[in-house]
C-alpha cells in the first residue's frame, strides 16, 4: 500500500562504510515533493527526540483559505464565524452575500477589521467580498505582543489611581479602547500559536516550542482578563462619580500600586525565570488577596448604605481578580521554567 500523509512505517537502518548510517526515504514523499538526487534536505533533532526532515530547497507556501456564504449562516453570526476563521489561521477569507444584504454584511466585516491585525480588504464587489492577512505569523514575536498586553494593562490602572487623586475624568475615557486592543492582541497571539502547532517554519522563526506557545498563549488570556476587570472598575467610575471621592478615602486604592509591583516582577521573569522571585510575588498577591477579602467581611457587617456597599465589594472584588489572574500568570511562568530544565532519561525496557 502507497505510503501517503498520515501512514507510518517502519524502516531498518542501514550501515555504510563502517561509520556512517542511512535511512532510505519513502518514494511517494520523495515524489509528491520533486525531490532529485543530491537535493539538499534539513534535519532537525527535536526536543522529543525525534528527527524532523524538511526539503530545503522546496518550500511551499500552503495558503489556508475559507468560503462563507452570508445568507446561510446564523442570524448575527458572520462575525463570529470570521473570527473563528482567522484564530484557526486562515489566510484568505471569501464571503459570498445578496446584494440586498450588503449592508449588514459591512458592518460585520468593518467589526472584524477592528477586532483583528493584518486582513485587509482585498476585493469588494456586489455579490461577495474577499479578505487576506497581509502578516506572516512568524513576524510579531509573542512576547513583544504580551509585553504590549501588559503595558495597556497596567496604564489603565495608573490613570485610575490618577482620577482618584483627583485628576479629570478623562484620564480614563479610552478605556474602551484600550480594551479592545488587549483583545485584539489576545486574538493575535491565539492565531499565531494556532498557525504554529502546524508549521515547524513558524515555530523556528519565533523560536518556540509547541508546549512554549500553548502557555504563551496561556499568559496572554491573563493579561487579557486582568483588562476586563480594570475596564470594569472605569465603568464604575463613569457611572457613579461619587464613587471616586468615596473610594479615595478608603485602603482599596492603595492595594492597586501594590498589586502593579508584583506583576511587574512577573512580566520581568518571562525572560530570567527566577523561581525564588517569582514564588515571592505570587505569595505577596496571595497577602493582597486576603487583605482585600477580609476588608470586605468587614464591610458586609458595617452599617453603611447598601450603595456604598455594593459599589465597595464590586471594586475590591476587581482588584481581588488582578491578584488572582496575577498568581496564575505566575504560576504559567514556572510551568516554563520548570519544562526547559527537564531532563529526558531512556529506560532499556
Amino acid at each position: 500500500m502507497p505510503l501517503g500523509p498520515g501512514d507510518h512505517e517502519v524502516r531498518k537502518l542501514q550501515a555504510t562504510g563502517g561509520s556512517t548510517f542511512t535511512l532510505s526515504l519513502p518514494k511517494p514523499w520523495v515524489l509528491n515533493n520533486q525531490l532529485e538526487p543530491r537535493d539538499s534536505l534539513r534535519v532537525d533533532w527535536r526536543p522529543s527526540g525525534a528527527l524532523r526532515i524538511t526539503p530545503l530547497d522546496h518550500a511551499v507556501n500552503i495558503e489556508q483559505q475559507i468560503y462563507f456564504n452570508f445568507e446561510l449562516l446564523p442570524e448575527n453570526s458572520l462575525h463570529d464565524h470570521l473570527m473563528g476563521a482567522y484564530i484557526s489561521g486562515a489566510d484568505f477569507i471569501q464571503v459570498s452575500f445578496d446584494p440586498k444584504s450588503k449592508q449588514a454584511l459591512k458592518h460585520s466585516v468593518r467589526r472584524f477589521l477592528r477586532s483583528t491585525r493584518g486582513f485587509e480588504i482585498m476585493e469588494e464587489g456586489e455579490a461577495k467580498v474577499e479578505l487576506r492577512c497581509l502578516l506572516n505569523a512568524g513576524d510579531m514575536p509573542l512576547h513583544a505582543s504580551l509585553n504590549r498586553m501588559y503595558l495597556q494593562v497596567t496604564s489603565l490602572m495608573r490613570d485610575i489611581i490618577t482620577v482618584f487623586d483627583g485628576e479629570d475624568e478623562e484620564f480614563i475615557s479610552d478605556a474602551e479602547e484600550r480594551e479592545s486592543e488587549v483583545d485584539a492582541l489576545l486574538y493575535l497571539i491565539e492565531r499565531q500559536v494556532r498557525i504554529l502547532l502546524d508549521s515547524h517554519l513558524v515555530a523556528t522563526k519565533l523560536n518556540l516550542t509547541r508546549s512554549q506557545a500553548l502557555e504563551y498563549a496561556n499568559l496572554a488570556r491573563c493579561l487579557e482578563r486582568m483588562m476586563d476587570h480594570a475596564f470594569t472598575i472605569t465603568q464604575h467610575m463613569t457611572e457613579y462619580p461619587m464613587m471616586i471621592k468615596e473610594m479615595s478615602k478608603t485602603s482599596l486604592v492603595e492595594c492597586i500600586p501594590k498589586w502593579q509591583n508584583y506583576l511587574k516582577e512577573l512580566m520581568i521573569n518571562i525572560r530570567t525565570r527566577d523561581s525564588v522571585r517569582i514564588e515571592e510575588a505570587r505569595h505577596h498577591l496571595k497577602e493582597l488577596q486576603r487583605t482585600l477579602l477580609q476588608y470586605e467581611h468587614e464591610l458586609l457587617s458595617s452599617e453603611r448604605s447598601k450603595k456604598w456597599m455594593a459599589q465597595s465589594l464590586s471594586f475590591s472584588e476587581s482588584i481581588r481578580r488582578l491578584c488572582a489572574y496575577s498568581r496564575d500568570f505566575g504560576e504559567i511562568l514556572l510551568n516554563l521554567k520548570i519544562s526547559t530544565e527537564m531532563m529526558r532519561i531512556r529506560e532499556t525496557v
